[in-house]
């Protein structure tokens, strides 16, 4: 695998978790961490041998995300993006990448992960259904009151009547 294949087969796993400016902003870090160490002189297999799976990293850098809280992700699987629309990316050409100089053209678009399910959601109730809701609520609050009332009724009025006469007959004393 080339450093073309790699940053590849990352952005399209990373698109399975990341929202599309998180995507690049990985891809791009990758690129030119890449680039750096072969120009400090290491070969490219070592480089990519270092880095390992990109499927394995990308899973690692959507699990930091999300304990991040930075989640946002788009909810499609690596299974999606190799058979579906991830495909999309194909058509997108490397600068000269077929001649292995290696420099790759990030200006793919990535807008068609952008609202595949990653946005979050806020379901308002119509103001009648909350009143309808709370009227609910209350009616069936006072009638359990009323129902252990009743059934405490015949317990509790003797109770007080005794305690009533007891206060009586000791006040008259």
């Amino acid at each position: 695998m080339n450093r073309i294949e790699f940053t590849e087969k990352l952005q399209r796993a990373l698109a399975g978790g990341l929202n599309s400016n998180q995507v690049a902003d990985h891809v791009r870090y990758y690129q030119e961490y890449i680039n750096g160490e072969i120009q400090k002189g290491r070969r490219e297999e070592d480089v990519l041998a270092e880095l390992g799976d990109p499927r394995l990293l990308a899973k690692s850098i959507i699990e930091a995300n999300k304990r991040a809280g930075a989640g946002e992700g788009t909810n499609r699987t690596y299974d999606e993006e190799m058979t579906g629309a991830g495909n999309a990316y194909r058509g997108a050409a490397h600068s000269s990448g077929a001649q292995g100089s290696g420099v790759y053209n990030d200006s793919r678009n990535y807008d068609a992960y952008e609202n595949y399910g990653g946005e979050s959601r806020i379901f308002r109730m119509p103001g009648w259904l909350i009143l309808l809701i709370v009227t609910v609520v209350v009616i069936l609050i006072i009638g359990v009151a009323f129902s252990l009332i009743s059934v405490l009724a015949p317990i509790i009025i003797p109770v007080l009547i005794v305690i009533l006469l007891v206060r009586i007959f000791q006040g008259g004393r």
